[in-house]
C-alpha cells in the first residue's frame, strides 16, 4: 500500500473528525491511492484541528502517544499536536536533512536559540542536530550575554533562530565588535517570512551563509524544508508529505509554477496524519529540477499568508508586497513596520522604514504607491529604533478598532 493510500485509512480508521470530514464530503478512503486522486478529498482549515482541541484530530491509542506540543497561538486558540515515537523519528531525520543541505557536518557546534517548551522549534532543532551527530549548544532564546558567551567560549559554528532573532544578534555582534572573533559560518533561520535585505544584512553583519528553514507545528515542526547553497527556492521531503497550491479564493488546483496557497498531506505521520491541509502559506511549486542535483522538488521562498492580508481603502495587501518594494530601494534597512489607522472617516497606512536617508521619503511613498496601488504615508525612522524580537516581528499595528 502506497504512503498516500495508508495515510488516507489511517485517518480515516483512527478518527472520528476525519471519518465525519470524508464520509460528508462523499469521499471514499479506499479509492485515493495516488496523487491525482487527492483532489477528491476535502480541503481541511486551521480552524477545524482547533475544534478538535486537544485529542480529536488523533488517529492512535492515546498510549501510544509518547510527546505532545502547540503552537504558537498568534492567530487563535493553540493547535495541539501529537506524536507517536515513529513521528518523532521521522521529524529528527527530515531535521538532519535539513542539516546536510545547509552544509552542516557532525564536526559543527550548532548553537540553538529558538523557544524550548510547548513550542516545536528548540527540540525539534536539537533532535536534528543530535541525528546528525553535531554538536548542540542549547541557549534557548533570548539573554544575548548568555548567547554570546557560549558562541565566544565554545566557539559555535552554526546559528539556528527566527529571522527577527538573527538579525537581532547579527546587529549586536557588530554594535560590540564580536563579529570577527566569532567561528559561525552557517545561519539557519526560519519561523516566519523574511525578505532579501534582511537576509543580505543577517549574512553582511554575522559572517554567515544564511538557510530558510520550513515547517509548522501541524507538519512536525520545523525542519520539513530547506533552501540549498544554490537558494533558489526551498527543497520539500517529499518522501514524507505531499504539496498542492491551490487558488485560496476558489480551491481550485493550481499548476506548477502558479502561485497559491499550499495545501500539505502527509505520507507516513502516525499520531496526526493531514489531509489536504490549508497552510495559508503563498508559494508555488517550482517545476525545473534545482542545479544543486537534488532529487528533491523545490517551492518558492513563503511569499506571505493568506490571513496577513489586510484591506486599506479597498484595496487588498500583503506585508511581502511591501517587503518586496523596499527591498528594492538600497538605502532603506530591512526593517519596516506597517500601522493602520482611521481617522476623521478615512483610513489611513503608515509605513516606518528605517534609513539613515531621511529626505528619500517621497520616494518611498512613490515605490510603495506602485507596489500596492496605494499611496502610504511615510516616516523614516533612524537604523535601529523599530522594535527587534527573539520571536516573531509585528510588523501590522492595526489601530482602526
Amino acid at each position: 500500500m502506497s504512503g498516500l493510500a495508508w495515510t488516507v485509512q489511517h485517518a480515516y480508521q483512527g478518527s472520528e473528525f476525519f471519518r465525519q470530514k470524508l464520509d460528508g464530503a462523499g469521499a471514499d478512503p479506499r479509492a485515493v491511492s495516488s496523487a491525482e486522486d487527492l483532489r477528491r478529498l476535502p480541503l481541511t482549515t486551521k480552524e477545524e484541528l482547533r475544534d478538535a482541541f486537544p485529542f480529536g484530530w488523533t488517529c492512535v491509542p492515546l498510549h501510544e502517544v509518547v510527546r505532545v506540543h502547540a503552537s504558537s497561538g498568534t492567530t487563535g486558540k493553540r493547535v495541539l499536536a501529537t506524536y507517536t515515537a515513529q513521528d518523532l523519528q521521522d521529524w529528527a531525520e527530515m531535521f538532519s536533512r535539513c542539516f546536510e543541505y545547509a552544509g552542516v557536518t557532525p564536526n559543527d557546534r550548532v548553537q540553538v536559540t529558538p523557544g524550548y517548551g510547548l513550542w516545536t522549534a528548540g527540540i525539534g532543532f536539537q533532535s536534528g542536530v543530535e541525528r546528525l551527530g553535531a554538536m548542540t549548544v542549547p541557549t534557548g532564546p533570548g539573554n544575548l550575554e548568555l548567547q554570546f558567551e557560549m558562541m565566544l567560549d565554545l566557539q559555535s559554528t552554526v546559528v539556528c533562530a527566527t529571522s527577527s532573532f538573527g538579525l537581532l544578534l547579527a546587529e549586536e555582534a557588530h554594535r560590540r565588535g564580536l563579529a570577527e572573533k566569532l567561528a559561525l559560518r552557517v545561519g539557519i533561520f526560519g519561523s516566519e517570512r523574511w525578505g532579501a535585505a534582511m537576509r543580505q544584512r543577517i549574512e553582511e553583519l554575522l559572517g554567515v551563509e544564511s538557510f530558510d528553514i520550513y515547517g509548522f507545528t501541524e507538519l512536525y515542526g520545523p525542519g520539513t524544508g530547506i533552501d540549498c547553497t544554490e537558494h533558489e527556492g526551498i527543497h520539500f521531503w517529499d518522501d514524507y508529505y505531499l504539496l498542492e497550491v491551490i487558488d485560496p479564493e476558489s480551491g481550485e488546483v493550481l499548476e506548477p509554477g502558479e502561485e497559491g496557497e499550499l495545501v500539505v498531506t502527509t505520507l507516513r505521520k502516525q499520531a496526526q496524519p493531514l489531509l489536504r491541509y490549508r497552510t495559508r502559506d503563498l508559494s508555488r511549486l517550482i517545476p525545473e529540477p534545482c542545479r544543486c542535483g537534488s532529487p528533491y522538488p523545490r517551492i518558492d521562498r513563503i511569499k506571505g499568508r493568506t490571513d496577513d492580508m489586510f484591506k486599506i481603502r479597498g484595496v487588498q495587501v500583503y506585508p511581502a508586497q511591501v517587503d518586496v518594494a523596499l527591498s528594492g530601494l538600497p538605502w532603506l534597512g530591512s526593517e519596516y513596520q506597517l500601522v493602520l489607522r482611521r481617522e476623521g472617516g478615512r483610513e489611513h497606512l503608515l509605513v516606518r522604514v528605517e534609513s539613515s536617508a531621511p529626505d528619500r521619503r517621497e520616494d518611498v511613498a512613490d515605490a510603495l504607491r506602485r507596489a500596492l496601488g496605494v499611496r502610504p504615508e511615510v516616516q523614516i525612522v533612524p537604523p535601529g529604533s523599530l522594535p527587534r524580537t527573539d520571536r516573531k516581528t509585528r510588523r501590522v499595528v492595526d489601530e482602526r478598532d
